[in-house]
């Protein structure tokens, strides 16, 4: 009840900047919420704020005005172009994460606090003014006392208790709205705020982003076009991060590359081969690429920075994506359905022929355009904006993947017009393709479940055992409801010989088939 009472009113201060910044019009004319359309009507006509430009550009200047964990939920929202509409998933996916710094004393006191000395013996200097100042940290540059550049990241003060409030609330409505109105359960709000619960959680404690800086360096070991800057293990904690510092420009800045003699191509290229190893060879990737957290250095290596946001997908998934892609640029679009139904995307009920021809409805205008002018990005997108008449559950990985790659396209577009990046990754994409679906990866994949398997039948044969010992013993015991249920149903209450053998034998074929 106080939990409900709190987080009520705090939705009621949450919903009065909102309609200030014109983001509730929408709801004035819903006729299932009366009194949320009176509310909003009202908070407009008391506003004396005047508002401009497009709903995303207005919700993603609300989120701002909110704070930190409203910022974070709006580049999460970004994801979800079938609960807000293709533009104004477009509008949040370039939601400026920044804000006013805090006092570079503050700042100083926290690195002390953390690595337990001061600031000067532990860098031989320690910039006051922050590089970056971001809803979640800023990174301070500085130099160690060995004479090593170093960028200092450092959590906002109070961070982690604003954001557990802010998530209470989060899941308190997605509660309240799943309750209220089940149809929303399709769009599984309550699970979209835990998977954001997890992301965010995880950007708190800057040793996983450290940890995720290590691992996508060492899958880009020995690449020339690509690297992560290292990073200060004795210098980094909970509340710390301390890397190398990178000496370069934005992807974006012309002008910088321009100055560099590098060719912007020649760095889409390259950008579409990165983004294609982090996705399919390694299922792993930097899911928040906008342009400023991609260096280019002045000899055309690319280095990304912020690690907080990191996505990962499975094989099937990678596989998923390969065919889905391939099918359309190929115009077959019953493939493309049929993996809708494998992967279980699409219920089993519903109608693949259906489905074929609203995938062909998405593809067929693009069959004769030239190739820079097709976004992938927007033609996955619209694949998933699709479920609600198929009734497709969200799928939060692709989600996340979907904003990379849109966000991707936006960098490719300003590079370079006339080509289309994934374009230049088809090539690499087909070679993984036959790579990993050709007979020799099949077998080394079935022979790597075969010894999974008879690694395991060691344990079923004991459990086995024990069981035949526990029969040997006093036999299976069974409920008193049980028999009681199996009395008024006349029906033997005991188990004979074969059923038992029968049950032991399902369970060790299922253990060697599944590993």
């Amino acid at each position: 009840m106080i939990r409900s009472l709190r987080n009520l009113f705090r939705l009621i201060r949450i919903a009065w900047i909102m309609a200030r910044h014109g983001v509730l019009e929408p709801l004035e004319t819903v006729a299932e919420a009366p009194a949320l359309a009176l509310f909003a009507r009202l908070a407009r006509r008391l506003s004396d704020r005047r508002v401009s430009g497009r709903w995303g550009q207005r919700l993603a200047a609300a989120l701002v005005a909110l704070g930190p964990s409203f910022i974070k939920f709006g580049q999460s929202l970004a994801t979800r172009a079938d609960l807000i509409g293709d533009q104004a998933s477009a509008d949040l996916t370039m939601l400026q994460d920044r804000l006013p710094p805090f006092d570079p004393a503050v700042a100083r006191a926290a690195v002390e606090h953390e690595l337990g000395a001061p600031v000067d013996t532990l860098f031989a200097r320690f910039d006051a003014a922050p590089v970056a100042a971001a809803s979640i940290a800023q990174v301070h540059r500085a130099r160690t006392a060995d004479g090593r550049e170093v960028a200092v990241k450092i959590l906002r003060p109070g961070i982690e208790a604003a954001v557990a409030r802010d998530l209470d609330l989060f899941e308190w409505i997605a509660e309240t709205v799943e309750r209220a109105l089940p149809w929303t359960e399709r769009l599984r709000p309550v699970e979209t705020v835990r998977v954001f619960r997890e992301t965010v959680e995880i950007e708190l404690d800057l040793r996983y982003e450290a940890a995720a800086a290590a691992e996508l360096s060492e899958n880009f070991q020995g690449s020339a076009d690509f690297r992560v800057a290292s990073v200060d293990w004795d210098r980094t904690t909970r509340r710390l991060l301390t890397t190398a510092w990178v000496e370069g420009c934005r992807i974006d800045d012309l002008a910088s590359l321009d100055a560099y003699g590098l060719d912007p191509t020649d760095l889409l290229a390259k950008a579409a081969g990165v983004f294609f190893n982090q996705v399919f060879r390694d299922g792993f990737f930097h899911a928040d690429m906008h342009p400023g957290n991609m260096l280019v250095e002045p000899d055309g290596t690319l280095v990304p920075v912020d690690f907080g946001i990191m996505g990962r997908v499975d094989l099937a998934t990678r596989f998923y994506l390969a065919d889905t892609l391939t099918g359309f640029l190929n115009g077959d679009w019953r493939a493309v359905a049929e993996i809708h139904f494998r992967m279980g995307f699409v219920p089993a009920d519903k109608s693949i022929d259906l489905f074929t021809q609203a995938c062909r409805s998405i593809g067929e205008p693009l069959m004769d355009k030239p190739l820079h002018e097709v976004s992938v990005a927007r033609l996955l997108g619209q694949v998933l904006r699709i479920a609600e008449t198929f009734e497709m559950r969200a799928q939060p990985q692709l989600l996340l993947l979907h904003k990379t790659m849109v966000v991707s396209e936006g960098v490719g577009r300003k590079l370079n017009p006339d080509v289309n990046m994934w374009a230049l990754a088809r090539p690499l994409i087909e070679r993984w393709m036959i790579e990993n679906r050709g007979p020799e990866a099949l077998l080394a994949r079935g022979a790597d479940d075969i010894m999974r398997a008879l690694t395991r039948l060691p344990a079923l044969v004991r459990a086995a055992d024990r069981m035949m010992q526990h029969l040997d013993e006093g036999g299976i015991k069974v409920h008193p409801e049980t028999l009681k249920i199996h009395a008024e149903l006349n029906a033997p209450a005991r188990f004979s010989a074969w059923s038992i053998w029968l049950a032991i034998g399902a369970g060790l074929l299922v253990g060697l088939l599944l590993g």
